[in-house]
């Protein structure tokens, strides 16, 4: 990082001394006075509220301890909300004594908002020093509608600098770690969300992707997202590091412990217009799915998946089979073309907006490629290109190079028409010619990465851009854990030939970034993937998939088991 500037010091310092005495004045958890709190479904908080066997004030007590405790372990929190959330709470248990009537189907359900999104009274900050002190005077329409029904934000969470990064650090609030393994990453841009659900720290959390921010963060901490279609959710009241980009949508989504948690939060939000005007006028529908599904399935797409999330999706595979649903392997069309795409469209300024917030914080690390390399002349940038893919035959990184930088508006009207292509194709020669109802595939390469890896090995995020390009709906499911055993590197990994620059720092050399031993026990997801529009069929996939799998997996409500390594 570079040299710290003095102001940006002080609100940095500032910002973190409110939040170490709002977190440390939070109760200490207690498994025994909290514990059964933790197990419940947001529909299951509900259901025993409304029977008179909890209370609101109880159970965002217990969430309230528990954040603090996922925040210590794991440094997920970025703004505090624990006396405003007590407060609420006591309303709504006093509205419910009087009437015998609920708020609404989220009543008194602790809820975390990821930083981007504006709640009344608190910064949206999202790590940029020269947006601190800047309260927010309405809620996000996404927070507006969850709180209408009942739900309580308790903490907002943690993102990366800039949010266009898989590393969760930032300068204002720090880094963010694994809840699993505090030597990986909880991953990004929502991997503050995914630590604290991953850990109870809430029951319901809302987060947001443009290549991947849901679904990373949820396979690396074992918890569940959706990555809507575009236009389903409003976006208002969420802030964005580029405002006016459409290249890529990015999209609000939910993130936590169950198919059944995320199915509430579209039945609230899908359509509702609020003070958003170019929402798709598409409420929640409810899904016929066929008795028998028949999905598609790969193993490895632009980078040669790690035996661990190779295993995964098998797994998954072998287990719909088991049930008499149909799965076939497919190929996905021009991997290359696909994350040229994203690249070319989101660096069409080379990416001067993305880094404008900084001003004068320190650059985190894993910006450098971002921040240095679409920064060079593009005759560098070609002549770099050209070496890479002559000398060390890696066509890839290549054409990803020449895809960087800024361009002129007639080039970047090329790349939009370039992904508009792509989308026919994709559809045409993946959902059309094999007739399928949804496909699995893994989230990325690799179960977990190291802290400070994601700068040299960005491309892995090609597995969930591929579904941003083609404004698909796609679920993550969390399905089994990394076995040193059944996941160990074979010579399929380190002799084949002619490697790409990335697949040789993921499984070859002395100090391979896929460590099957330090990643043991630590959670490996999959995606489930459907057609545009088709948001609630991939829920209720999901469901069957979950099903499928069967409930002992050890994920879910209740579930997280304390092994952080040090």
């Amino acid at each position: 990082m570079w040299p710290f500037s003095s102001s940006y010091k002080a609100l940095a310092e500032s910002k973190q001394t409110q939040r170490v005495n709002a977190v440390s004045a939070a109760p200490k958890f207690s498994p025994s006075e909290h514990g059964a709190f933790l197990k419940a479904t947001a529909s299951e908080i509900v259901d025993h509220i409304r029977r008179g066997e909890w209370t609101a004030s109880q159970i965002v007590s217990a969430y309230i301890a528990r954040a603090a405790l996922a925040h210590e372990t794991t440094n997920c929190v970025t703004e505090v909300l624990f006396t405003e959330a007590l407060e609420q709470a006591k309303i709504l248990d006093d509205e419910f004594a009087s009437s015998n009537t609920l708020r609404g189907p989220l009543h008194g359900v602790p809820i975390s908002v990821k930083d981007q999104y504006d709640v009344v009274g608190v910064d949206s900050s999202m790590g940029f020093s020269a947006l601190v002190g800047q309260p927010a005077s309405t809620d996000a329409d996404i927070v507006a509608l969850l709180k209408a029904a009942g739900a309580i934000p308790i903490v907002k969470t943690n993102v990366p600098q800039t949010m266009f990064a898989f590393e969760c650090c930032n300068p204002v609030f720090g880094r963010t770690t694994n809840p699993y393994n505090n030597k990986y990453t909880s991953g990004g841009s929502s991997g503050g969300e995914a630590a604290l659900l991953s850990m109870d720290g809430a029951a319901l959390g809302i987060g947001s992707d443009i290549g991947g921010s849901l679904r990373i963060p949820a396979a690396f901490c074992g918890i569940y997202s959706l990555k809507p279609s575009p236009l389903r959710v409003s976006y208002v009241g969420a802030g964005v590091p580029v405002p006016g980009f459409e290249g890529i949508a990015s999209v609000g989504g939910p993130m936590g412990r169950s198919v059944e948690d995320l199915e509430i939060f579209c039945r609230l939000t899908f359509g509702v217009q609020a003070r958003s005007l170019n929402l798709a006028p598409i409420s929640y529908r409810e899904p016929k799915l066929p008795e028998k599904l028949r999905f598609g399935y790969y193993t490895d797409y632009y980078t040669q998946a790690s035996p661990a999330n190779r295993r995964a999706v098998l797994e998954t595979v072998a287990a719909l089979r088991s049930q008499g649903h149909e799965c076939i392997e497919i190929e996905v069309p021009d991997p290359i073309e696909s994350f040229d795409v994203f690249v070319g469209l989101t660096s069409g300024d080379g990416y001067r907006t993305l880094l404008s917030n900084i001003k004068s914080d320190p650059l985190d690390s894993s910006l450098l490629v971002i921040a240095h390399g679409s920064a060079l002349p593009r005759f560098l940038g070609r002549f770099a290109a050209w070496i890479i893919e002559t000398f060390f035959k890696d066509v890839k990184f290549a054409n990803a190079l020449r895809s960087s930088g800024a361009k002129p508006v007639r080039e970047y009207f090329q790349w939009t028409a370039r992904r508009d292509k792509y989308i026919a194709t994709f559809y045409d020669q993946v959902w059309n010619k094999h007739v399928l109802d949804g496909i699995i595939a893994p989230v990325q390469a690799l179960p977990q990465v190291p802290h400070g890896k994601f700068t040299t090995i960005f491309s892995l995020a090609s597995a969930t851009t591929l579904y941003n390009v083609t404004n698909s709906p796609v679920g993550c499911i969390p399905v089994t854990r990394v076995d040193p055993t059944k996941d160990a590197i074979t010579e399929e990994w380190t002799k084949a030939p002619s490697p790409s620059l990335v697949e040789a720092a993921l499984y070859r050399g002395k100090n391979p970034i896929y460590d099957p031993v330090a990643m043991e026990g630590m959670p490996v997801g999959i995606q489930v993937v459907g057609r545009r529009w088709e948001d609630e069929k991939v829920l209720a996939m999901m469901r069957v998939v979950d099903n499928v799998l069967g409930k002992d997996r050890g994920f879910g409500p209740g579930n997280w088991d304390g092994r952080n390594k040090s």
